[in-house]
């Protein structure tokens, strides 16, 4: 969801004739608690066959974006009626759900395309609408939705009239860290959110491309803390509500920062610290990845799925 995305956002699929979806397939599944990323360009994955193979349940599909207007289009080209609701119907079908990603580190961002609160929300809503969405990702980064003061507040009073009209979605809003937590922009987008009275549901964050290296488990654990206690100093949580509003989003393998790395072993110690304080979401950036050696994989020696199954494992 980060920088590896850049030059891929240019890939097209191709589209596939509209069909139906089943929600009677989906009605046990939680699509925020435990859905890896899954992305559509470059190295694609059957979400089907990952679905098999792992156990896992919901996909976090990557992006929703702009058409270079208001108009909300999968990575920013493809028909919300074209291949991607075929393969959401897919995954339905084998038992499973989705959660839509809006935003991402690049590409056109519809934050930044609409230029009111109102029509964001009618953005949101098309999407809501074409899949008979339990819930969505807000993935608010870079200098164009995250560092922009104006851009922040008008996503925070989307989510406010997305709720309105919406009050069962699950609202997830995804954002980048520093190894302590969230930095002076997250911070004001948390406490934004309380000034407005957005409803977010879960607040998560991105623990990695550090430029530090290190442990990468005791890095994400600290962020996530920090994350927390941010949580509870705005909103007046007790720790435990706090860290049940809180949740992460890693990296398999080799993250886009040079010596970075998250391993097998990183990741299982990662899943024992969100389950001891029952995190709303733990998820990583991509099953697309989650394969051994270079090129679209990991970067590290590992066994196909391995960060999948651990996700698959999680129940919060």
């Amino acid at each position: 969801m980060r920088r590896l995305i850049t030059l891929a956002l240019a890939a097209g699929a191709a589209m596939a004739t509209a069909v139906g979806l089943a929600p009677q397939a989906m009605a046990a599944v939680d699509p925020v608690l435990a859905s890896p990323y899954l992305y559509q360009w470059g190295g694609q994955t059957s979400p089907t066959a990952a679905m098999s193979a792992t156990g896992v349940k919901a996909f976090t599909l990557a992006f929703v974006l702009s058409d270079g207007t208001c108009n909300p289009k999968w990575d920013g080209t493809r028909s919300l009626t074209g291949s991607d609701k075929t393969m959401i119907q897919n995954i339905r079908n084998a038992g499973g759900d989705v959660i839509p990603s809006f935003g991402g580190w690049s590409g056109t961002k519809l934050g930044s395309k609409c230029t009111s609160a109102s029509a964001l929300a009618g953005a949101y809503q098309k999407v809501i609408d074409a899949y008979g969405l339990k819930a969505i990702d807000l993935d608010i980064e870079n200098t164009d939705e995250f560092q922009n003061n104006t851009v922040q507040d008008r996503i925070l009073n989307a989510v406010k009239l997305t709720k309105q009209k919406n009050p069962n979605l699950k609202v997830v809003i995804t954002i980048g860290t520093t190894t302590t937590g969230p930095d002076s922009w997250g911070k004001r987008l948390i406490n934004q959110a309380k000034a407005i009275g957005a409803p977010v549901d879960v607040w998560s964050v991105m623990p990695f491309d550090f430029s530090s290296g290190g442990d990468m488990a005791a890095l994400t654990k600290s962020a996530v803390d920090g994350l927390k206690n941010q949580l509870k100093s705005t909103f007046g949580w007790s720790d435990d509500t706090a860290y049940r509003h809180s949740g992460l989003s890693s990296m398999n393998g080799k993250t886009d920062n040079a010596g970075e790395t998250v391993t097998v072993s990183n990741f299982t110690s990662i899943r024992t610290y969100a389950t001891s304080h029952h995190l709303a979401r733990f998820t990583f950036w991509a099953t697309n990845r989650d394969c051994s050696g270079g090129g679209e994989c990991s970067g590290i020696t590992q066994n196909k799925y391995a960060f999948t199954k651990i996700v698959a494992g999680y129940t919060g």
